[in-house]
């Protein structure tokens, strides 16, 4: 595909809008759903809608978009994140790049994985797995990142309690990680589907009528 051909007007809306909810989620409570002691982060959405809507270079933009201002959360800019202020102070670079490439990696993946699965299934299906693939590999990237770049630091050996990894990274995640999917999962499938339904995308009108 040509550069000419991506950026269209269709696709710049999107990014915009995608690249303005990530702000807001980023800046503001509402981007935040507290259930109990957790918090449930809407970001992956606006990441699984890029790549449903503008393919794997939409995915990773948005999601690179969405790895910035993780980052800058760190600094303290928008809400705030505690571990992130800790990763920063252990290593700067490290904590900026366990924070920026899982979320763009998670945007370009599932951007393909939508352009395999809507070949094979309707559009409502496809949609509602790339959601929930949207948040289950920010949720193995970030742990693995974390992992590899600040395993063996004195803060994440605490964490870990001298659990193994695997274990270790079940139980941190926990719930959090399943009702991200699970929202990722309904959310993106609506509004997937709606966007295909009014014919936003007419390169995929054919698609659109199965769904």
């Amino acid at each position: 595909m040509k550069t000419n051909e991506f950026f269209n007007p269709k696709r710049l809306v999107i990014l915009g809008l995608m690249t303005a909810l990530v702000i807001i989620f980023s800046f503001t409570p509402i981007g935040s759903i507290p259930i109990g002691p957790l918090v449930i982060t809407l970001n992956i959405i606006p990441v699984a809608i890029a790549a449903v809507t503008c393919g794997p270079i939409g995915g990773a933009i948005i999601g690179g978009v969405f790895g910035l201002f993780s980052f800058l959360q760190c600094l303290g800019i928008g809400i705030p994140s505690g571990m992130g202020q800790i990763l920063l102070e252990i290593n700067p670079f490290l904590a900026f790049a366990q924070r920026f490439f899982p979320r763009l990696l998670d945007g370009f993946i599932v951007g393909y994985i939508f352009q395999l699965l809507n070949k094979k299934t309707n559009i409502t299906v496809t949609c509602g797995i790339t959601g929930f693939c949207s948040a289950f590999f920010n949720t193995l990237l970030f742990m693995s990142t974390l992992i590899l770049f600040f395993g063996n630091t004195d803060y994440v050996q605490k964490l870990q309690g001298g659990k193994n990894v695997f274990l270790f990274v079940i139980t941190f995640v926990g719930v959090n990680a399943l009702v991200e999917m699970i929202t990722a999962t309904i959310i993106t499938a609506a509004v997937g589907t709606a966007l295909y339904r009014s014919k936003l995308l007419p390169e995929w009108k054919k698609n659109t009528a199965k769904a």
